[in-house]
């Protein structure tokens, strides 16, 4: 992985600083005690400003590149939700757009889809195998690198291409996914967002038959 250009400014100085150093020994008309000792310090701090260069960019590593995902910008919000439950599902789902790095949330509960919002696909997401095991679990299903899971197929409906995908149970009926624009995105406060939020979803979801997402 290709260093930042402040470590590479820091492992430069470092460098110069060695560099230098040994010149000056080799050019001192005499190699005198406090001269050596002088040497043998500016040796070391160059070493160590070095090491502070590459130690530096391993304890705070690149965030991974945003992936270009294609998609048609918009929302979809399922027509005969309470007025409670509509404004909750939009401003839980402006939040997890501006404040994750989510680039689309899906909620589905009884496996139908009740809000859309981001980049959507064009076709239709179907629950599969994860998503089935993440409700039948009661937890959470973090997918960090959608290119390392033979089962990703499942989340083309979601939108194609994506890098990571994060699937929230909801109580025992719905779906909370999002998909993120980069893989390994979802910090651990991002998943703990969401698991808060989709069980505030859960305990205001309306019941019956006439619930929505119900039949």
């Amino acid at each position: 992985m290709a260093m930042t250009a402040p470590a590479r400014i820091v492992v430069g100085l470092g460098a110069l600083g060695l560099i230098l150093t040994v010149v000056n020994q080799a050019t001192a008309p005499a190699l005198e005690p406090p001269l050596e000792r002088a040497a043998v310090l500016a040796g070391i701090l160059s070493v160590l400003l070095m090491l502070v260069g590459v130690l530096g960019e391993r304890v705070l590593p690149l965030e991974a590149e945003r992936a270009a995902l294609t998609g048609r910008e918009g929302l979809e919000l399922s027509e005969g939700l309470p007025p409670e439950l509509a404004r909750e599902l939009g401003w839980g789902s402006t939040l997890l757009l501006t404040a994750t790095p989510a680039a689309v949330v899906l909620v589905l509960w009884n496996g139908r889809a009740v809000l859309r919002r981001g980049l959507l696909a064009d076709t239709a997401y179907v629950p599969g195998p994860i998503a089935d095991r993440a409700l039948a679990t009661g937890r959470a299903i973090s997918l960090v690198d959608l290119r390392l899971y033979p089962g990703r197929d499942e989340f083309d409906g979601l939108l194609a291409g994506l890098p990571s995908v994060l699937v929230q149970p909801i109580g025992e009926r719905g779906l909370l996914l999002l998909g993120g624009w980069s893989a390994r995105c979802f910090s651990r406060a991002d998943l703990l967002w969401v698991e808060g939020w989709s069980r505030r979803l859960s305990e205001d979801w309306p019941t019956g038959p006439d619930a929505p997402g119900s039949g």
